[in-house]
């Protein structure tokens, strides 16, 4: 497997540190109470984190970003323009989106961002790829040296690769996704890239993923 460095919070949450010429890019922030491990990881790397990107607002993802804001001052933190406004509690709909109610937990936080992004901008080596539908600006991060996909929620993999468009027990993402036909043409997306490897923010880091891809997907449908 590629340089994939997986932080689990009980072995159900996840956030990555992956490296770049100028430090770490830390990708989420995992539940809070996650800073002191997340800093550990980096300390033991040897490489300080430059960067923390934001697939998107949910509590679960930004829960530790006000603590790793205060122990690093100086990081820059990236979310998509549309997930910003959620980032700061407001959480009204567009006019052009689906008038479908914002579920999960979308808690704030105190630090806001120094950088907004869209979709075909890079941080770094990653690639932002659109991913709605989870929530209304969710992304998703393509390494571009070795193909990982950092999916967020767009994907699970605990008990089995799913999407987060239709109910799987064993992580019960749809629960908390926004507007489901939308989040499943994101998946569909997300395949289309034929990545190497898929990196959820719930579960294992799966090696040549595209068959179970294909196989979430067509039970999303």
């Amino acid at each position: 497997m590629g340089d994939v460095n997986r932080i689990a919070r009980l072995g159900l949450v996840n956030a990555y540190l992956v490296r770049e010429q100028d430090g770490l890019t830390l990708i989420d922030t995992a539940i809070s109470g996650s800073a002191g491990k997340l800093v550990e990881a980096a300390d033991a790397l040897g490489t300080p984190i430059a960067r923390v990107v934001l697939t998107h607002a949910h509590g679960d993802h930004v829960g530790s970003l006000d603590a790793i804001k205060a122990r690093l001052p100086e990081v820059e933190v990236v979310i998509s323009s549309r997930d910003a406004r959620l980032l700061a509690k407001d959480t009204s709909l567009e006019p052009g989106e689906p008038q479908d109610k914002l579920r999960g937990g979308y808690p704030g936080t105190e630090t806001q961002p120094d950088r907004t992004v869209e979709a075909g901008e890079r941080i770094g080596s990653l690639e932002v790829i659109a991913t709605p539908g989870h929530t209304p600006g969710h992304i998703s991060l393509l390494d571009t040296r070795d193909r990982t996909v950092y999916c967020g929620d767009v994907y699970s993999t605990l008990g089995g690769v799913a999407t987060s468009a239709k109910l799987h027990l064993a992580c019960p993402l749809v629960l908390f996704t926004w507007h489901r036909p939308t989040e499943l043409a994101s998946a569909r997306a997300l395949r289309e890239l034929d990545p190497a490897r898929l990196a959820p923010g719930h579960g294992r880091v799966v090696e040549d993923p595209a068959a179970a891809m294909d196989r979430a997907i067509a039970r999303g449908a």
